[in-house]
């Protein structure tokens, strides 16, 4: 047993450490996907889109060589399973799109700019999580599960692309390299293919911001993985809270953090795997800040900016929780394991984040 408490103890500070660096470095580079969206339908930049494709090109190829070197299984995680949600991933996603673009920005940005001292992240973090809470327990969950999440289509194996192609007759691991060597490596060409994407800035925020990724899998799933756990004689992965493998995800850990907060005194709430990543987030982005001198205090500019970042956070933590994951949960890490839910949800973020700057913008020219 006191084995079980000092590796849940390790996964917590690991995953801090982990997303420390993601937030220190997304700071650094702006890593930033509503902006990747924005910088296209507005004035037509590609290099943070680019950099996001990196990102994800080096999750998808760093793990799926941790399955092939057998460290990781991406059938243990919640993006893989045989049930396709299709409708859920859908409707979440775009939620999740629209609400990103009123708040300016996804879950992980919130606790970025958190750091760098932005006051109305906190109202967007605060509002992401009550809304992320009702869609796991409260109302919206029931209205997810009673008309979003019946609507499916029940596989014969894993949603990912190497079940699929197992299924049509390729030894595992021949499926796994081709969809991972296809898909990855088109995602890497294409995202390296213009020369404006050789910046630092675009290289540093993507490969550092995939291998962030690779290690929440190597450590949620490698070294927190417990064949046997000594109370359940059941396997388990230590210190998550879906008690699967996970890696960076930042709307449910937002819920689960409030609700660490609001019942402290009670001890089966613990700091997990999530709740370590989100704050690391928060502390690395404060880092790079201090150091580089951008840290300032900024606040609402009238009762209508806070009125959209309030109802931002709630569609961003409705459609996350539906979706299964956020900008980075679902278009960085369930893309890393080649799931079609996960592809399913991230065109449909990109989707509404883009229809909602259009009409952004349209408003505003109107009112000009």
């Amino acid at each position: 047993m006191e084995e079980t408490l000092v590796s849940a103890s390790t996964i917590v500070w690991l995953a801090f450490a982990i997303g420390a660096l993601f937030g220190f470095v997304a700071h650094r580079t702006n890593f930033c996907t509503m902006g990747a969206v924005s910088d296209i339908v507005n004035i037509g930049d590609w290099n943070r889109m680019r950099m996001w494709a990196l990102a994800i090109a080096v999750a998808i190829l760093g793990t799926a060589a941790l399955q092939a070197l057998g460290l990781f299984d991406a059938s243990k995680s919640l993006y893989t399973g045989s049930r396709l949600t299709w409708l859920s991933h859908l409707v979440g996603g775009a939620c999740f799109g629209i609400g990103m673009t009123l708040a300016s920005g996804c879950g992980s940005k919130t606790l970025i700019r958190i750091g760098g001292g932005n006051l109305k992240s906190i109202v967007v973090f605060v509002f992401l999580a009550i809304g992320a809470y009702m869609t796991l327990r409260g109302l919206f969950g029931v209205w997810r599960v009673g008309l979003l999440d019946p609507v499916a289509i029940q596989l014969g194996h894993g949603q990912d692309v190497p079940a699929f192609l197992t299924a049509a007759g390729l030894a595992p691991a021949t499926a796994l390299l081709l969809a991972s060597v296809v898909l990855g490596g088109g995602l890497l060409l294409w995202s390296l293919a213009r020369r404006e994407a050789w910046r630092a800035d675009v290289l540093l925020g993507g490969l550092v911001v995939g291998a962030t990724v690779i290690a929440g899998w190597y450590v949620s799933g490698h070294i927190g993985y417990v064949a046997e756990h000594p109370e359940t004689l059941e396997e388990a992965f230590i210190a998550t809270n879906s008690g699967r493998a996970e890696s960076l995800t930042f709307v449910a850990p937002l819920a689960y953090t409030l609700e660490l907060l609001l019942l402290w005194s009670d001890t089966s709430r613990v700091v997990t795997f999530g709740i370590a990543s989100a704050l690391g987030v928060i502390v690395g982005a404060a880092a790079n800040a201090l150091v580089g001198g951008s840290f300032r205090i900024e606040s609402f500019r009238d009762s209508g900016d806070l009125v959209r970042h309030m109802v931002g956070g709630l569609l961003m933590g409705f459609g996350g929780v539906t979706a299964l994951g956020c900008t980075v949960g679902q278009g960085i890490t369930g893309l890393s394991t080649l799931a079609v839910g996960s592809v399913l949800t991230t065109a449909a973020i990109i989707g509404g984040c883009a229809v909602t700057l259009k009409i952004q913008y349209w408003l505003l020219m109107r009112e000009a």
